[in-house]
C-alpha cells in the first residue's frame, strides 16, 4: 500500500452510486473501521419509506434544501422542520421517514456508526407521512 492510499479523499459525485432501501439517492463519502459516511438526497416532491435500524445508529446534516424528518421511538415521537445546518440522530430501533417540501433537492450528510453492514440492516415500517 501506498502512503497516499491511507487517506480517502472524494468529491460528491453527481450520479448517485446506490439507491438506499428507503429509496433516497446515496452517494459513498468514506468509510472507516467505527464508521462511514455517504451523501443523501431526496428530490422535489419524494418522500422516503419509513424503517429502523437493526444494529447501528446515524447523525444526519442538512446542508442543503427543506424538509421535515420524523422520528419515532418507544414512547417518544418527533416531527420537525429540516433545512441546511440541522442536525438531528436516529438511535439504534428508532422509526424514521424524511420528507421534501422544498422546490430543490433535499440533501444530507449521514455518518454511521459502525459503518454500514449491507440493506439486511434497514427494517421497513408503517409510514409516517404517504409516499408516492
Amino acid at each position: 500500500m501506498q502512503k497516499s492510499d491511507v487517506f480517502q479523499i472524494k468529491q460528491v459525485a453527481e450520479k448517485m452510486d446506490v439507491r438506499a432501501p428507503d429509496m433516497t439517492e446515496i452517494r459513498l463519502l468514506a468509510n472507516v473501521s467505527r464508521g462511514s459516511a455517504v451523501h443523501c438526497t431526496l428530490q422535489a416532491g419524494q418522500t422516503s419509506l419509513a424503517g429502523r435500524h437493526e444494529t447501528i445508529e446515524e447523525i444526519w446534516y442538512c446542508i442543503e434544501g427543506q424538509g421535515d424528518v420524523w422520528l419515532k421511538r418507544d414512547d417518544a415521537e418527533r416531527e420537525e422542520e429540516v433545512i441546511a445546518g440541522t442536525c438531528f440522530t436516529i438511535p439504534v430501533g428508532t422509526h424514521f421517514q424524511v420528507r421534501n417540501s422544498g422546490s430543490g433537492p433535499l440533501c444530507f450528510v449521514i455518518v454511521t456508526m459502525p459503518p454500514w453492514p449491507g440493506e439486511q440492516e434497514w427494517v421497513r415500517v408503517t409510514d409516517h407521512w404517504p409516499t408516492q
